[in-house]
């Protein structure tokens, strides 16, 4: 999901939802903390979520929210369920999983959602002068399939299976993974984020990077795993020099757990529908953005009641 002008921006839930997001503060509960489980340094869930976090403390000043650095979707989703955070960002498939107490989760985690936000693109990074095109150029090859407590890498364990390609997998933080790759001790990192990566782009100054294809796999994931997979095109220029190569999209939400209370759920979504210009870190302007037509579609997780109703209310 890519877009050139900001403005564009301001469509979606219409008039009456940037009116009422910008009336007078929506919470008038006691004042509390609301806490984002967000992902690693350097990465794009946690930029997108001290961006949010910020803007939902400037709109509701009862709500002292803030982002917090973690491992990332099954982290969050733990930090969910256990009560150490409010909010979560979540891929799809982690979510998925999490409902339906599949690996990793032992047991059923009930989540609800307040929103869509982005696209994820899975990024299968490797240096541009190792001259490697295609997945299987990987096999045998020492690889950072993605931080434990990641998304990425449940989904990396999928995507080399689907693919018949065995590596040497590594589970990685990103900061690690980079210096690992920048020094040539993995041939490859797998990541899962928003456009462009922070960490990545830099690498990508100093060190020249490529972008392997992965949409070849995306059939054999969606027969096993269903819809939660589809194809996405990663925009031209999100990496200097890099293309635009094909890859796996997973939507990313952001998740509660039912018990989260219905006035700060809907604050929360008055925010995301009325303030959707200005969720975007300043480094992906023009190549990510929040779509407030596409935030109640949060599949596999139901909206919160609270959510569900201020978005019924937006929409008049």
């Amino acid at each position: 999901m890519t877009i050139t002008r900001r403005t564009a921006l301001l469509g979606g839930l219409g008039g009456l939802g940037l009116a009422l997001a910008g009336c007078a503060p929506a919470y008038r509960g006691p004042e509390r903390s609301v806490t984002i489980a967000a992902g690693e340094q350097g990465g794009f869930y946690l930029a997108f979520a001290e961006v949010l976090a910020a803007e939902v403390s400037r709109a509701e000043p009862r709500l002292h929210c803030a982002a917090v650095p973690t491992e990332a979707s099954v982290a969050n989703v733990e930090r969910v369920r256990d009560g150490t955070a409010d909010l979560g960002l979540v891929l799809a498939d982690v979510a998925q999983s999490a409902l339906a107490g599949q690996a990793p989760f032992p047991a059923p985690v009930p989540l609800r959602a307040l929103g869509r936000v982005y696209e994820n693109y899975l990024q299968l990074v490797v240096r541009a002068d190792d001259r490697l095109a295609r997945l299987r150029d990987l096999a045998g090859r020492p690889v950072s399939v993605g931080a434990g407590g990641s998304g990425a890498a449940q989904l990396g364990e999928r995507v080399f299976a689907a693919a018949g390609v065995s590596v040497v997998a590594q589970h990685l933080p990103l900061a690690d993974a980079i210096a690992a790759l920048e020094s040539r001790r993995i041939d490859a990192l797998l990541w899962s984020g928003g456009l462009p990566t922070p960490a990545l782009a830099e690498l990508n100054r100093t060190t020249p990077l490529a972008l392997l294809p992965l949409a070849s796999v995306i059939p054999a994931l969606r027969a096993k795993h269903g819809p939660v997979y589809e194809q996405v095109q990663v925009p031209a220029g999100a990496y200097a020099g890099v293309g635009a190569p094909a890859t796996i999209g997973v939507a990313n939400l952001l998740v509660c757990a039912p018990r989260l209370p219905s006035d700060v759920a809907a604050a929360v979504v008055r925010v995301l529908a009325g303030r959707a210009a200005d969720l975007v870190p300043a480094q992906a302007v023009g190549t990510q953005f929040l779509d407030v037509r596409t935030l109640i579609g949060t599949q596999p997780v139901p909206l919160h009641p609270g959510a569900a109703d201020t978005y019924r209310a937006l929409h008049g």
